[in-house]
């Protein structure tokens, strides 16, 4: 008879336990920016799900905001990130960031970041929320030249040892101690990863953990995400006992390409900072100005909300946004990396709109962190998309994504240092045990599965909710949880069927917190509910 649950079991033999000193998992730039840190002086072991390039880093196009113009100060960006936030951003976490944005740069143009210049000084730009130029930035590929630039690093060092092709799949803690004292199953000593390679689940032990996992994007069928961002950390940890909060706010990007063959091309929101503007594709009317003064600068929950009404109101695939007013030359200068993909699909954004779309970008919400990046649990640290640092409240501001990552990256790890010899030992840890499960002999049941929760998610907890919709998306989070965790009691693990069983714990979070705001605040918005209260309150879940 084969086991309902996938435990772990204490074999004598513990040569397949891995140990380091401080274990990542992620390999983004909060992973890599702790990572940095932390091998000053200790062992750092990086796990990456897939390739070390995979995440989102690499896909972000615009770029990092931080105050470095004379004319700007430290209390105009706060109160930007605030206006944006909804008022439920956490002040003392805004101008924590704020304050090190400055130093966060030096540091990566200390590590050959080489962001734009003009006139021998850094190239601001200006996205949607900010009253100022503010965006450092590398052309229009800011994210994959500051993943080249910290992989290079991370590789270079002799305390950093990278471990691409690693599916985390639950954290482990005093409950797989091997010694029976499990305490109340708290602390955290590491993970147990599946080696997609090998097909085999190793465990990974550390007196410190941090997730820098990203986010949960996947949950949507159209998400400019890359494939892997499918809420790992934040399952994870719910699952260990961590209180998450906010995971209402999923942030949809305003401007993804609309193409049946290409679904995640993001159009940076740079292009409508530089002077582009949305239009009807029907009579070429620029409609932003109807919905705020601030036009096509108006925050991304608010321009996404116009694209999706205009959409539905008038039975439309996509809008049109249009920077070919501009000068060719300019247009090509500022963004050569989205010119060359449009090119190649038979659009020239220098003579002709693009054809756009809101697609889900961001996860506001996450694992609940302080100033230093702890969680609930002790040994467990959260740092970039995968955390809730109260830094984005109800909605992000456009390139403060990266700089919470190098931010509290780089707080977490100090904090990990100065508290180095309170850590306690690692305890000897179960290994692994699928002795008593059989591999899958119906893959299509996570094929399906998967299909049917980013569609319902869409449809259901999209852009604009309602009561109804919630309702039937949790009655179908708990079907397919009921199936998703007795395939997951049965099988062996794969990739898929852990990405799968992550998406639907994410998924149930999101709806749970959006069916206790009722309200609408920010991204957030419910028809049933529009007005916004007075006092702004956290969405905070705690585990049973």
């Amino acid at each position: 008879m084969r086991r309902r649950t996938h435990e772990p079991y204490l074999f004598r033999d513990q040569s397949k336990l891995t140990e380091h000193d401080v274990l990542i998992i992620g390999s983004g730039a909060a992973g890599l920016t702790a990572a940095l840190v932390l091998a000053e002086r200790l062992k750092v072991l990086v796990l990456a799900k897939g390739a070390l390039d995979a995440g989102s880093t690499a896909w972000a196009q615009g770029g990092i905001a931080a105050v470095l113009d004379e004319g700007d100060t430290f209390e105009d960006h706060i109160r930007d990130t605030m206006i944006a936030g909804a008022g439920l951003n956490r002040r003392e976490t805004v101008e924590f960031v704020v304050e090190h944005a400055p130093e966060a740069i030096r540091r990566l143009a200390g590590l050959g970041v080489p962001f734009n210049e003009e006139s021998g000084a850094l190239h601001l730009t200006r996205e949607g929320g900010h009253s100022h130029r503010r965006i450092v930035h590398v052309d229009d590929a800011t994210g994959f030249a500051v993943q080249e630039a910290l992989i290079k690093a991370a590789r270079a060092h002799p305390n950093i040892t990278l471990r691409p092709d690693m599916v985390a799949v639950d954290l482990i803690t005093d409950r797989h101690r091997a010694d029976g004292q499990a305490a109340r199953g708290r602390q955290v000593w590491g993970v147990y990863a599946l080696d997609a390679q090998t097909g085999k689940v190793e465990s990974f032990v550390a007196r410190s953990t941090i997730l820098a996992t990203g986010g949960a994007g996947r949950t949507y069928v159209f998400s400019t995400a890359p494939r892997g961002a499918t809420g790992d950390g934040i399952a994870m940890a719910w699952r260990a006992g961590a209180r998450v909060s906010n995971m209402e706010f999923m942030q949809f990007h305003p401007t993804c390409l609309y193409n049946l063959d290409v679904k995640n091309l993001l159009i940076t929101e740079a292009v409508r900072g530089e002077g582009g503007h949305l239009r009807l594709p029907t009579t070429g009317e620029r409609f932003m100005p109807r919905f705020d003064p601030r036009a096509e600068l108006a925050p991304r929950d608010i321009v996404a909300r116009a694209i999706d009404h205009e959409i539905k109101r008038l039975g439309l695939d996509f809008v049109h946004l249009d920077i070919s007013h501009k000068d060719p030359d300019f247009v090509r200068g500022h963004f050569p990396n989205i010119y060359e993909r449009l090119l190649a699909l038979g659009i020239d954004m220098t003579r002709e709109p693009i054809p756009v779309v809101p697609a889900q970008h961001y996860t506001c919400g996450g694992v609940l962190i302080d100033l230093a990046g702890r969680t609930d649990l002790p040994g467990l640290y959260a740092v970039g998309e995968c955390s809730e640092s109260g830094l984005h409240g109800a909605n992000r501001l456009a390139s403060n994504s990266l700089l919470e990552c190098f931010v509290f990256g780089d707080a977490a790890a100090r904090d990990i240092l100065a508290r180095w010899d309170d850590f306690p030992a690692s305890p000897a840890i179960c290994p692994w045990d699928e002795s008593r499960v059989a591999d899958s002999d119906e893959e299509v049941v996570i094929k399906q599965n998967w299909t049917e929760l980013r569609r319902f998610m869409w449809n259901y907890v999209g852009i604009v909710r309602t009561n109804k919709r919630l309702e039937r998306a949790s009655h179908r989070i708990k079907l397919l949880k009921n199936e998703v965790n007795d395939y997951y009691g049965n099988f062996r693990v794969t990739a898929d069927l852990i990405e799968l069983r992550n998406l639907l714990q994410t998924a149930e979070l999101i709806v749970k917190s959006a069916k206790a705001r009722r309200e609408s605040r920010g991204l957030h918005y419910n028809q049933d509910y529009p007005a916004t209260h007075p006092a702004a309150r956290d969405t905070i879940l705690v585990p049973n």
